[in-house]
């Protein structure tokens, strides 16, 4: 939701700060702020907007400070300005906060009846007037101690205060908060790119846990004060990883990185040999699964769309019924789970408010829960009883793309796994399964060569007002992903629909300006598809197919035939997502949007 570092050392801390907001300006970019000690007294600045306007209103050269924290905000309370940027200052005290005070509006009534002014509209500012007031009486860290017993919500905080100007104090609560362990240098950030150019060694703080930050090192305590020792883990990610690497945007970076990731996710996990899938690394037993009942998958946006992917995988392979659930929808509705159910949680960032709820409460009602997640020791991956790591690497760019790919590899990685063990696929078929996942790469290459005539599909419609995306079975979701990648992108509507469903409604759409793209394979439901296309191309509309047979019926029939590889029935998802991708990020591209960082989106969702 919105990026926060801080640091302590040797260093220029205002430089240091600076560049780790620029690694997390993905999470939030409205506004963005930096305090500094400087003998004895801390200065904040803030600006509206991105970081690079933060720098301009920094004189270096009055900065010389060895302790700073900063943020980069993308609003939940209060609209962007430079008043609700962070930090915020009560006293002698300047905090940076991700996550919701739930009873901010209680506490500020109480402030406002007592004599304080408030400066901004957030509810990070009643909180700053907590801990400036206990600090009156306890050092910092107790009166972050004893503040945080006052509050209720999501939160994740970095505490400076002039009274002890040489330390950083910092709390987590459901809003994520990572470690940094440098050569006689301390960072805190809420994501590890902030600080991985300066050093990998990293400690995740657990729920409920402060750790204070000293020229000294750091120690961990819980939140009675007592101390925690833990050692740091090594991140393998190098700073180049998370570079654009050539490429004009991150974006574009990221669809091309995903053959490296999809090989990287296989890597270690099967045997073509024996036709097995290793399930040790799903963290999974083989009587637990043999005895499943039923089986959950919850996520947001894209992961949702690897969701119901997913449950064709898992329903047509292992024979297990799968219910697909939108997270912020899941636990609202009584579902029946039991402990003979799995539950599974997608999220690439592992620290989505809405699924780490549904997930918490899938747990609390006895089902066995299984996160698939890119991001190590996140939030998910430490609640959950087993973790399947995606190893997609840093995804910067908002919009996801190889998250998304590698998670539908996942899912298949499970399905076959459950479909031989249950013994509903043996070993030929499930070695000829592997088989086509380990030619995915090398087939997704060969989309690349296809760029230009995407290009030239993107200039063709890129002025359009509306798209529409049509598919039947397994692709109706790779339609709803491609609809969704356009919207998020471009900002021009689009919608996904089963192609079954076109004359209930969207073909009153259909007039000589509306582009309407299919997303076909060669299976049964290929005569069906054909007649749409006859629908839409009779009404006027403007006709795309992506398709791994472009044959003569439908090259008649369309204004673009974009032909893929061939791959079997279940990996077609994975092959007719990437073009959409290119697709939307050229129109994107064309429109001048910022796609890599689109207006009102950010990367992480940690607040429901």
């Amino acid at each position: 939701m919105c990026g926060i570092i801080g640091y302590i050392g040797n260093r220029g801390a205002v430089d240091v700060v600076i560049e780790g907001l620029k690694s997390l300006e993905y999470r939030g970019y409205d506004s963005a702020g930096v305090a500094y000690s400087k003998g004895g007294h801390i200065d904040v600045k803030r600006c509206e907007g991105r970081i690079r306007n933060l720098e301009m209103v920094i004189d270096k050269s009055e900065c010389d400070s060895r302790v700073a924290i900063g943020h980069t905000r993308w609003a939940t309370h209060g609209r962007p300005s430079v008043n609700n940027a962070h930090p915020h200052r009560s006293g002698s005290v300047v905090m940076v906060h991700n996550g919701i005070i739930e009873n901010y509006t209680e506490i500020r009534n109480i402030f406002e009846n007592d004599g304080y002014e408030f400066s901004s509209d957030t509810d990070t500012e009643a909180l700053c007037h907590l801990i400036e007031k206990s600090n009156r009486d306890s050092d910092i860290e107790g009166a972050v101690l004893n503040s945080i017993k006052e509050i209720k919500g999501s939160y994740a905080i970095a505490v400076m205060s002039e009274r002890s100007p040489d330390r950083i104090v910092c709390v987590r609560k459901d809003s994520p908060l990572v470690l940094g362990i440098g050569d006689e240098e301390y960072f805190v950030a809420s994501d590890v790119p902030a600080f991985l150019s300066y050093c990998n060694k990293v400690i995740f703080l657990e729920n409920d846990e402060m750790a204070v930050l000293s020229s000294d090192g750091v120690e961990i305590r819980d939140l009675h004060g007592a101390r925690i020792f833990r050692n740091a883990e090594t991140i393998n990610w190098t700073p180049s990883m998370a570079e654009k690497g050539g490429f004009r945007h991150f974006m574009l970076k990221e669809i091309y990185e995903q053959p490296r990731a999809i090989s990287d996710t296989l890597r270690g996990r099967y045997s073509n040999e024996s036709g097995d899938v290793v399930l040790h690394e799903f963290g999974l037993e083989e009587s637990m699964v043999r005895d499943i009942n039923k089986i959950f998958i919850v996520a947001c946006g894209t992961s949702w769309h690897a969701a119901l992917i997913g449950k064709y995988f898992i329903e047509d392979l292992a024979g297990v019924p799968v219910e697909v659930d939108i997270a912020s929808e899941f636990r609202y509705r009584g579902a029946l789970v039991g402990n003979r159910d799995l539950f599974i949680s997608i999220t690439q960032s592992g620290e989505t408010a809405d699924t780490l709820a549904a997930q918490r409460e899938a747990k609390r009602l006895g089902a066995h829960t299984l996160s698939i997640c890119n991001v190590v020791g996140s939030s998910s991956t430490r609640e959950a009883d087993a973790v399947f790591y995606t190893h997609s690497g840093p995804e910067i760019g908002v919009a996801s793309t190889k998250a998304f790919t590698t998670q539908i590899v996942s899912l298949y990685l499970l399905a076959i796994a459950f479909g031989k063990l249950r013994g509903k696929i043996d070993d030929e078929r499930s070695r000829q399964l592997l088989n086509d996942l380990l030619e995915l790469p090398g087939r997704i290459e060969s989309v690349f060569s296809s760029e230009e005539t995407i290009k030239e599909i993107a200039k063709a419609f890129f002025k359009a007002d509306d798209f529409l995306y049509l598919a039947r079975g397994i692709l109706y979701p790779v339609a709803l992903e491609g609809a969704l990648k356009l919207k998020e992108i471009s900002y021009i509507h689009a919608e996904g629909y089963p192609a079954g469903e076109m004359k209930h409604g969207p073909i009153a759409l259909v007039d000589e300006t509306l582009p309407a793209i299919f997303i076909i394979s060669g299976d049964v439901l290929y005569d069906k598809m054909v007649s749409n296309i006859n629908e839409v191309k009779s009404r006027g509309g403007k006709t795309v197919v992506i398709s791994d047979g472009c044959r003569d019926d439908i090259k008649k029939l369309s204004d673009y035939c974009l032909e893929i590889p061939h791959t079997n029935k279940y990996l077609a998802a994975v092959m007719s997502t990437v073009p959409l991708q290119l697709l939307a990020y050229h129109i994107g591209v064309l429109l001048g949007c910022d796609v890599d960082q689109p207006r009102n989106l950010a990367k992480s969702v940690t607040v429901e």
